[in-house]
C-alpha cells in the first residue's frame, strides 16, 4: 500500500517504491495532474511520442471491455524496450478492468491513470491505496512554501535573483493551477532577462492584472477601516472598467478566506489551508 500526500508527491515520484508499476494521479489542480503524469511517463518510456511505447486509453472504453486493459498491458512490445499505457479517467467507472492487473501485473508496463478530484470512497483510488503495485498521486493547489519553492528554482534557474519583498507579494498571485504558476513565472523571468534582480515592480509589471492588484487593494482598505483611501480607491475603480459588482465579489471572497482561516486556526491546523484527505 502506498499512500502519499500532494506536498510530498514530487520527491515520491522521483524514487518510487519497487514494484510499483500503477500511478493514479489526481486532483483539483488540473495543471499540476498534468506535469506529473508528464514526468511519470517521460521516465517510463524513452519516446512518448512513440505509439508503440505509449498507449492512450480513456476509461469508457475500458469500462465497456474490461479486458482490454490487460490485454494492452501485457502485449509484448514488437521492437522490445519499455511500455506505457496512459488511461485517461471519463465519466463511467473501469476498475473492473484494473482489477486483473493487480492480481497479476504485467513485467514491463507502466500504468498511468489521470482524473480529476476523487473522494476518498472512490472505488478507483480506494483501489490503488489498497494495492502493494499501485499509488494514488494526489495533486492539489501549492501550499505558500511550495509556491516559494517554485519561485526560487526558476529565478535561479534563470541566473536571476528575487527581492523579499517581490517574492513575497508574487507569492500571493499564484497558486491555483499548477501550469498557470509556470506560465508566469517564464513570463517573468522572460521580461527580467538580463537584469540580474527581480524587484516589485517588475513583478507588478510582468505577472499581475493591475485592475485586479487595484480591486483587493481596495478591499483590504475596506475590512481595514481606511475611509479616505477607500474612498479615493473606489472612485480609482469606478472610473475604469470594473463595476460594483467586481468589488462586492472580490470583498465576499475576502470575508470567506477570513472565516476559513479563522476557522482553521481553531480547528488546530494552519491557517488559510483545508487538511488533505
Amino acid at each position: 500500500m502506498a499512500v502519499i500526500k500532494s506536498s510530498g508527491a514530487d520527491a515520491y515520484l522521483a524514487r518510487p517504491a519497487p514494484g510499483i508499476f500503477l500511478y493514479l494521479v489526481y486532483g483539483q489542480d488540473r495543471g499540476l495532474v498534468s506535469e506529473r503524469v508528464k514526468t511519470i511517463v517521460s521516465r517510463a518510456v524513452d519516446d512518448p511520442k512513440d505509439p508503440f511505447q505509449l498507449v492512450r486509453l480513456d476509461g469508457d472504453e475500458l469500462a465497456a471491455d474490461r479486458l482490454r486493459l490487460a490485454d494492452e498491458a501485457n502485449t509484448i512490445p514488437l521492437f522490445g524496450g519499455r511500455r506505457a499505457i496512459l488511461i485517461e479517467a471519463q465519466g463511467k467507472l473501469f476498475h473492473s478492468a484494473i482489477e486483473p492487473l493487480l492480481a497479476l501485473p504485467p513485467r514491463h508496463c507502466t500504468v498511468v491513470i489521470e482524473a480529476g478530484d476523487l473522494r476518498k470512497d472512490a472505488p478507483l483510488r480506494a483501489l490503488c491505496e489498497r494495492a502493494n503495485t499501485a499509488v494514488a498521486v494526489p495533486c492539489y493547489p501549492d501550499s505558500e512554501a511550495g509556491i516559494g519553492q517554485l519561485i526560487e528554482a526558476e529565478v535561479r534557474a534563470a541566473n536571476l535573483s528575487i527581492t523579499h519583498d517581490a517574492k513575497d507579494f508574487l507569492t500571493t498571485q499564484l497558486g491555483q493551477d499548477r501550469l498557470s504558476t509556470r506560465g508566469e513565472l517564464e513570463k517573468l523571468v522572460l521580461h527580467c532577462r538580463g537584469k540580474g534582480e527581480i524587484t516589485l515592480p517588475d513583478v507588478r509589471a510582468a505577472v499581475c492584472d493591475t485592475s485586479q492588484i487595484l480591486i483587493q487593494e481596495t478591499v483590504n482598505e475596506a475590512f481595514g477601516g481606511e475611509i479616505p483611501a477607500l474612498d479615493a480607491s473606489l472612485r480609482h475603480v469606478f472610473a475604469g472598467a470594473a463595476n460594483f459588482q467586481v468589488v462586492l465579489s472580490a470583498a465576499l471572497r475576502h470575508a470567506l478566506e477570513l472565516h476559513r482561516a479563522k476557522a482553521g486556526a481553531e480547528g488546530g491546523f494552519r491557517a488559510g489551508w483545508n487538511k488533505q484527505r
